[in-house]
């Protein structure tokens, strides 16, 4: 398959997929993936001489515990269809992965972008509760000092350390 198949088969996939995207000045396309744990993931794709490249950001660097956050996206590599977990040189967490230009087909977009969609939102909570549970728990107590909503911090109230006396009712 040529560049230019691969090419039109990423505009067939965006046109047909009702996605966002906008093509960038050296002909990548970033298409805008919805989330329900991360509110959206852009992917980028571009085509080479001999290959489909896709990379979507998932996670800036952890701020805290790198070891266990390493070690889950390594267990998590081996079980993954069409690309990987990487970082870059600031420590940001990607999904990686290369597709030889044979295999771009709407089909195989299809199946890429719906892989990206579940390894980047459904690992979105874990990374966060794995490399940045103090932050977490900061903002958590600085939102309910000032009274402020908690809502979009429900799924890490279990972070979150209730003194014994609050945890086991009041005192009699």
């Amino acid at each position: 398959m040529s560049r230019e198949a691969a090419r039109r088969a990423i505009e067939q996939f965006v046109t047909t997929s009702g996605l966002p995207w906008e093509e960038g000045s050296d002909g990548t396309v970033v298409v805008t993936l919805p989330g329900e744990h991360k509110l959206m993931t852009t992917v980028a794709l571009s085509i080479g001489e001999h290959a489909m490249t896709l990379n979507a950001f998932v996670a800036r660097n952890p701020d805290e515990n790198h070891e266990a956050v390493y070690r889950w996206l390594l267990e998590r590599n081996r079980r993954m269809y069409g690309m990987a977990f990487a970082i870059d040189h600031l420590g940001d967490i990607y999904l990686v992965g290369r597709v030889p230009l044979d295999a771009v087909t709407e089909g195989e977009l299809d199946r890429l972008m719906g892989a990206v969609l579940q390894y980047s939102d459904g690992s979105f909570n874990t990374l966060l509760e794995l490399g940045f549970a103090s932050s977490i728990r900061t903002e958590w107590a600085w939102r309910t000092q000032r009274g402020l909503p908690t809502d979009n911090l429900r799924a890490f109230e279990h972070l979150v350390a209730r003194p014994a006396d609050a945890a086991d009712g009041p005192a009699g």
